[in-house]
């Protein structure tokens, strides 16, 4: 009883900007509630400060309910949905999220980005935006700085995306398949897909939409990838020091086999009809709450240290994962 009084403030202090954020993402949709979020806690953190005694609250907003939203979303995800459209979008996903991660770790290395930052630009431009840099950040326990800039990094080209996809879309001839696949595969968060394909057509748009749900169920692969490797380095690093206690058990993301279990429960039936939408709802409200906690906890003039790098890193591997999804299309012949 007593840790869930010390908890409550900071959890509280996040609800209540998550509620402010939803409803400005309402307005302006294109930023998205997670955006404001993040801001308004930078903001507050970075003006008056946040009281001492909304640390722990805030820490566990940050951690515990960014890893269940991933499972409350899991439970909106339906396998079936993206089966058909999976297997025609596949080779163009492939090539896209290699070019994601090959981008960002060979420029990222040339341009002196952390290794964190660089790998969730990276994740967050290959999958899913803010939800693949929500579900990655914990297995490889990323700080809270480099979590917010990574989203506002992919937040941005979210805008530029949105705004000139369509019309560049329409300029080359893009058939509403091909279009809705380009979008699909090199626009980042869900909302901005949606939006850049609605643009161009309706049929681009629910094309757009499934080609991006199928995108984002690489999350589950990738995060396997990202534990065997962070496992990796633990163990290696216990073997080097014998007073490190190595437990796979501890570095295994279980929030992602839930997330799974969630998925198949979803595929099987079990929820149903509109209940899949208030899932959906809940989920990305906790997103919301989890990255106004990251904002509350992250130094604004630490990010101004990191430079203009990242967001240049950001940008080539955006510009990388567009180029592909043309190149593979056309060489697949669906343009």
């Amino acid at each position: 009883m007593k840790n869930i009084k010390n908890l409550l403030p900071g959890t509280a202090a996040a609800f209540i900007i998550a509620l402010v954020a939803n409803e400005l993402g309402k307005l302006a949709p294109i930023v998205g509630a997670p955006v404001f979020g993040i801001l308004i806690g930078l903001l507050i953190n970075n003006s008056i400060g946040k009281p001492k005694y909304l640390d722990l609250g805030v820490n566990f907003t940050s951690k515990k309910i960014l890893q269940w939203a991933i499972i409350v979303l899991g439970a909106g995800l339906n396998f079936n949905q993206v089966k058909t459209t999976g297997i025609e979008s596949l080779a163009v996903t492939f090539f896209t999220i290699s070019a994601a991660f090959l981008s960002a770790f060979l420029i990222g290395k040339i341009l002196k980005v952390k290794d964190d930052l660089k790998t969730l630009i990276g994740v967050g431009t290959a999958i899913c935006g803010g939800s693949a840099i929500a579900a990655i950040s914990p297995i490889i326990e990323a700080d809270d700085m480099d979590i917010a800039y990574s989203i506002s990094t992919i937040f941005l080209f979210n805008i530029i995306a949105v705004l000139i996809f369509p019309p560049l879309g329409h300029l080359i001839g893009f058939s509403d398949k091909a279009f809705g696949l380009w979008a699909g595969t090199a626009v980042n968060d869900t909302s901005s897909v949606v939006a850049a394909g609605y643009a161009f057509s309706s049929r681009a748009g629910e094309y757009a939409t499934i080609v991006k749900l199928t995108r984002a169920t690489m999350i589950i692969p990738i995060s396997l990838i990202f534990t065997a490797i962070m496992a990796y380095k633990k163990k290696k690093a216990a073997k080097e020091n014998k007073e490190i206690n190595y437990k796979f058990s501890k570095v295994f993301p279980w929030f992602i086999l839930w997330f799974l279990v969630a998925s198949i429960l979803n595929t099987l039936g079990l929820f149903k009809g509109s209940s899949i939408g208030y899932i959906n709802a809940v989920g990305k409200f906790m997103i919301v709450m989890a990255l106004s906690a990251i904002g509350l906890s992250s130094d604004f003039r630490r990010m101004i240290k990191s430079g203009v790098k990242p967001i240049l890193l950001g940008l080539i591997v955006w510009f990388n994962v567009a180029v592909v999804s043309i190149l593979v299309q056309f060489a697949l012949g669906q343009i």
